[in-house]
């Protein structure tokens, strides 16, 4: 039987599990959408959500608990200056998981895990890549146009 044994083990030791989980929160945090597995989904759930508690609560003792338990200083600076306001009124639910689909090389099932009302930032995001997509395709195109130019040029003058 399975009584009382719960928690995911993903398949991995003690330390290995904690390592994957911060890593997953930090990243989560940092880029407020990740795709990853359904199973590290769920299991990074919870403790994205208590990262976001401790943002709300706002006292030094919060922010020493994040920090020990996030990777990186500027992941939690995010936590307390971007993340945790837009839940000021919020009590509980900050994430939502949005399955994608079996991965091409082994099936795995997929997902997102995104923090809710980060749309305007991630779409911001976005354009902005776009933009500069554009912007590289169109300094290529002129590359391109200037070389068939140059070379139409030296073709003609060694006939």
């Amino acid at each position: 039987m399975r009584h009382r044994k719960g928690g995911f083990k993903l398949g991995r030791n003690t330390s290995h599990r904690r390592a994957l989980l911060r890593n997953l929160v930090t990243s989560i945090i940092l880029n407020d959408k990740v795709h990853t597995t359904v199973t590290k989904a769920k299991a990074s759930r919870p403790l994205v959500e208590k990262m976001i508690t401790l943002g709300k609560n706002g006292s030094v003792h919060a922010r020493r608990q994040a920090l020990a338990y996030l990777m990186t200083p500027e992941s939690v600076d995010r936590l307390f200056t971007t993340v945790a306001p837009r839940y000021a009124e919020r009590n509980g639910g900050y994430s939502r998981i949005v399955l994608t689909g079996p991965r091409k090389g082994d099936a795995g099932e997929m997902a997102y895990i995104e923090l809710l009302g980060a749309e305007e930032e991630l779409n911001a995001k976005a354009e902005k890549r776009a933009e500069a997509r554009q912007k590289r395709r169109e300094d290529l195109q002129k590359q391109l146009e200037e070389q068939n130019q140059t070379e139409q040029g030296e073709g003609g003058t060694q006939s």
